[in-house]
């Protein structure tokens, strides 16, 4: 027995990995016939398929539509063991973990902990903003949504009511694109019905970009749809703008102009999120570790790092793989595959991203999709990408009940122009309106 940690030593050598985002949970169902011990670390008991967070955040889903409990996803894989813990520090002499709930020996470590939401040092912003990285985000963000509809109802002055029927959200990737989609769409067919004394002429969906295009990484094609189809839904979309300041009430852009809004929803980047004890020239800037075409982080034998927290530098990617969900799981898979070649002393492979295009949907309807088949990429718009993109998500969610609960809620949703989840509860980042200066230059 491991004294500390009462996890049952098996013989065999003990592969830990750290976060069971994308790429932690596809290792470790990878390596349920591989000669080692599996134990996953996590803050949660549970995945969250992160790419429907927007729909549980606008009404869409409910949150146990896309989670799914990790001893529920490996059950009957008799390798596998999972502990509840945050990580703390490792000792990579004594090959040992530090976590919230005691000290855990490793003879693999493999560091899975994604990626968080970075502010660029803006203390403010971070303060002041609404993230959407975990299911806790998703669920404080529709309750401030709907919240600040209840609360406008009780406002006379134009000023007030103004800064909580508009949102602003920074950042042009599928994220941010996606929200305010949704959010389009709530405003013209659910919200009208809920709160009927309200005019929705007055509630502005602001997307911010501080470059030219949305959608970077994306074609050129997508870029423009996407751009097209906001605009049709009503979002007035703001290029090659920065968000300088945001106090919780007025967000000023780097071009000097106003918004008002008491809901910033941060999209903008993120950063990765590595763990103490790892020498400091293994971590890039990014925050993300250094790692060779096997994930090997820099400067160690029996330490990888893959998804999110890992930069496998090149001349294709000079920067690391994207941060998204296809080079994670294909990371995954690989050094599952490897782990146990190495173990048998035969030779290992090394990864080459298998790029399968990147897809986001607008709205009802509306979608793009760069898909990459048979050395040929295909620009899809429109229908066409809405039901491919429908399609994958369902696909890709990890159980078969995640699957049937959102084919089923989406449905209902197309044909009854409805999104039911409307409650609130839990806390939200609504407050009683303070008194603001009136400002002529802000954008109401």
């Amino acid at each position: 027995m491991d004294s500390l940690t009462k996890i049952e030593d098996l013989g065999k050598p003990r592969v830990v990995i750290v976060g069971g985002g994308f790429a932690g949970l596809e290792l470790a169902r990878e390596l349920r016939h591989a000669p080692v011990q599996v134990v996953l670390i996590d803050r949660q008991n549970y995945h969250a398929f992160q790419p429907l967070l927007y729909q549980v955040a606008t009404a869409g889903l409910a949150a146990d539509s896309i989670v799914s409990p990790f001893r529920k996803i490996l059950d009957g894989q008799e390798n596998f063991f999972f502990r509840m813990a945050e990580v703390q520090s490792v000792d990579t002499e004594q090959h040992l973990l530090e976590t919230s709930i005691g000290m855990l020996r490793y003879d693999y470590l493999v560091l899975a902990t994604g990626a968080t939401s970075n502010f660029f040092g803006d203390a403010q912003m971070q303060k002041h903003a609404i993230t959407l990285k975990s299911v806790a985000d998703a669920i404080e963000l529709r309750n401030t949504v709907l919240a600040n509809f209840e609360q406008a109802l009780q406002l006379g002055d134009m000023e007030q009511l103004n800064s909580l029927l508009d949102f602003v959200i920074v950042g042009g990737g599928p994220t941010g694109v996606e929200i305010a989609g949704a959010l389009s769409e709530l405003r013209t067919h659910v919200f009208p019905r809920d709160y009927r004394e309200i005019d929705f002429k007055e509630m502005d969906i602001h997307l911010i970009q501080s470059g030219p295009d949305l959608l970077k990484g994306m074609s050129k094609e997508a870029s423009q749809k996407s751009l097209e189809y906001l605009q049709q839904f009503g979002v007035q979309v703001w290029l090659n703008r920065r968000v300088k300041s945001y106090d919780g009430y007025t967000v000023t852009l780097n071009t000097g102009e106003k918004l008002i809004t008491r809901t910033l929803i941060w999209a903008a980047g993120v950063t990765g999120s590595p763990i103490s004890g790892l020498r400091p020239e293994s971590l890039l800037p990014s925050n993300r570790y250094q790692v060779d075409e096997y994930n090997q982080v820099a400067g160690y034998d029996n330490i990888f790092a893959i998804g999110d927290i890992a930069a496998m530098l090149s001349e294709a990617y000079p920067d690391g793989h994207p941060m998204v969900a296809q080079p994670a799981l294909q990371q995954g898979k690989l050094l599952a595959q490897n782990l146990t070649e190495h173990l048998a002393g035969r030779p290992r492979q090394p990864f080459r991203y298998d790029d399968k295009g990147g897809m986001a949907t607008i709205g009802r309807n509306h979608a793009v999709a760069d898909v990459k088949l048979f050395g040929r990429e295909y620009h899809l718009g429109g229908l066409l990408a809405w039901i491919a993109w429908s399609i994958v998500h369902v696909l890709s969610l990890v159980s078969f009940r995640n699957r049937l609960a959102v084919f089923l809620n989406w449905s209902w949703s197309y044909f009854s122009y409805d999104k039911g989840l409307r409650s609130i509860i839990g806390g939200s980042r609504i407050s009683q309106p303070l008194e603001q200066p009136h400002d002529d230059k802000a954008i109401t």
